[in-house]
């Protein structure tokens, strides 16, 4: 098979049982739900065979409006590897992202690649999961409601840098939300829903990292024993409290972007959950 053989088109619909059977392959959890999500949510491309058969590589960008993008869901089939494959399907969606900042989470084996098309590391991304155990449901965290949702996007835009409203609408349609503060003023949200194995909880967007606790604990404390995930930033107390609470540090990867533009640190919120490793 060579680079020849194979051609990129439009990720489609009906290429998602293609793209389920890579992630399977490279033993990824997501399930075909997840994969509509992110397909909903996205565009990109698929590879396909001589014949146009069979998904030999995906590759999605997920759009926060006209500022930052995404590029998530990078599969090449292990029978197709070493060809340039994983190249053509970066050029492609970096074309297609257009003028946008770039965001990724990158595994030690991607790395090389993302770094020759000019990626650099911002960070760590640590994935925490497990069953929840020994969780206290915090007083001051309540459900969301319909009229939060302006404001739970505002907080998001601040600690991300970009609007992802389809995003967040979405994954409020799937799953659901909550918020802590007070009857004034929201001070941070987070959001849950199915994923892989169990269940997802990010983002996770507040002002301080006891808030953050306490949202994540919002949705630990009703689902013990329950398989949950978490995946966030490198951050020594939060990894310990999720470590105690049941959530097993299993894996850690490498968040890159494209420009390296360095983001202020002054920005009053802060993501302490992605949403996922695809969506940031």
């Amino acid at each position: 098979m060579t680079r020849s053989t194979l051609s990129l088109t439009a990720f489609r619909p009906e290429h998602l049982e293609g793209a389920l059977r890579l992630s399977r392959q490279a033993k990824w959890p997501h399930r075909i739900e997840d994969w509509q999500l992110a397909l909903e949510l996205s565009t990109g491309f698929v590879a396909l065979d001589a014949n146009a058969s069979t998904v030999l590589g995906t590759i999605l960008m997920t759009p926060y409006k006209r500022d930052v993008a995404t590029i998530n869901m990078v599969i090449v089939d292990e029978a197709a590897r070493e060809r340039g494959l994983g190249r053509q399907l970066m050029e492609a969606v970096i074309a297609l992202a257009g003028p946008r900042t770039l965001r990724l989470v990158a595994t030690g084996e991607g790395l090389p690649l993302y770094q020759k098309l000019g990626f650099s590391q911002t960070g760590t991304i640590v994935q925490h999961q497990g069953p929840a155990s020994h969780v206290t449901a915090p007083i001051n965290v309540r459900p969301a409601e319909p009229r939060d949702i302006s404001e739970i996007i505002d907080l998001d835009r601040s600690a991300y840098g970009a609007n992802r409203e389809d995003l967040l609408r979405a994954v409020a349609k799937v799953g659901c939300l909550a918020v802590v503060g007070n009857d004034q003023e929201i001070t941070g949200f987070a959001a849950l829903r199915d994923f892989g194995r169990g269940e997802v909880i990010g983002p996770v967007v507040a002002a301080n990292a006891d808030d953050g606790k306490a949202l994540l604990a919002y949705f630990m404390a009703g689902r013990e024993g329950r398989f949950v995930r978490v995946d966030t930033a490198e951050a020594p107390q939060l990894g310990a409290w999720l470590t105690d609470k049941g959530l097993a540090r299993v894996d850690e990867s490498i968040a890159m972007q494209r420009p390296a533009v360095a983001r202020s640190s002054r920005a009053p919120f802060t993501t302490f959950a992605l949403a996922s490793q695809a969506f940031g």
